[in-house]
């Protein structure tokens, strides 16, 4: 077991996430609000612009190491630790949930499994040996041809990092996001002290584009990747 490092490897997406703006809520409230998703029929896909033509839907995926899949309700304890530790929300603008309202965040995330349409959010659970360790995400951002764009994202356990774990994820999102859905480029945004997400960032062949505010943003396109890939003799999978 690693030592839980103060910089744990996070970079978020910016999804629709109920949960972290009803957190805080008394329990009457945050019940009542809990069921108006139930209540408020969902615009249907057919009001929400074109489509790809051919849309990615989450499957299971097994990596030299890991097990990509999208999350269920068995995670509910596992996901309230991770997204519990204080090292992990120090990086992320999620709020200390209860239980309660971690249940429901993962709930959300459950139904996240479609890219298909402009701000489609994918996110797939990280599982080693059969335990939850974080999760990966894509935010497809842009879907016209040209410019079709996705954000990437990513949580890991400071418990975990140091593997090569995160690397390892990240790389199949990037696999999907330029050969399965032809994006043009992939940006991540962490906060700027989170120096080993960054790390992992340049590891993979982004590049930063802004830096303000205490963020930085960075971007990798498919032309830079294609080059870094073929120039890369090996990588050091330490992050």
């Amino acid at each position: 077991m690693a030592v839980i490092s103060r910089t744990p490897l996070v970079a978020s997406t910016v999804s629709r996430d109920r949960s972290q703006r009803h957190a805080g809520l008394s329990p009457i409230g945050d019940w009542l609000l809990s069921r108006l998703p139930q209540l408020r029929p969902r615009r249907p896909r057919f009001m929400r612009g074109p489509r790809l033509k051919a849309p990615y839907r989450a499957r299971r995926i097994q990596t030299h190491r890991l097990v990509l899949r999208p999350h269920r309700l068995a995670d509910a304890e596992a996901w309230y630790r991770l997204q519990s530790e204080p090292t992990v929300l120090e990086y992320l603008s999620w709020p200390t949930r209860s239980r309660r309202q971690s249940r429901r965040h993962l709930h959300d995330r459950t139904r996240h499994t479609l890219l298909a349409q402009e701000d489609d959010f994918l996110v797939l659970a990280i599982e080693r040996d059969g335990e939850l360790i974080g999760d990966v995400s894509l935010h497809l951002r842009g879907i016209v041809s040209g410019d079709r764009h996705a954000e990437i994202g990513w949580v890991l356990s400071p418990a975990c990092g140091g593997h090569g774990f995160a690397t390892e994820a990240a790389s199949v999102m990037l696999e999907i996001a330029f050969t399965r859905l032809d994006v043009q480029y992939v940006s991540a945004e962490m906060a700027t002290g989170n120096t080993r997400s960054i790390k992992l960032a340049r590891r993979l062949g982004f590049l930063t584009v802004r830096e303000s505010n205490n963020r930085v943003v960075m971007v990798l396109s498919g032309s830079c990747r294609r080059v870094f890939h073929r120039d890369a003799t090996s990588i050091d999978g330490t992050v």
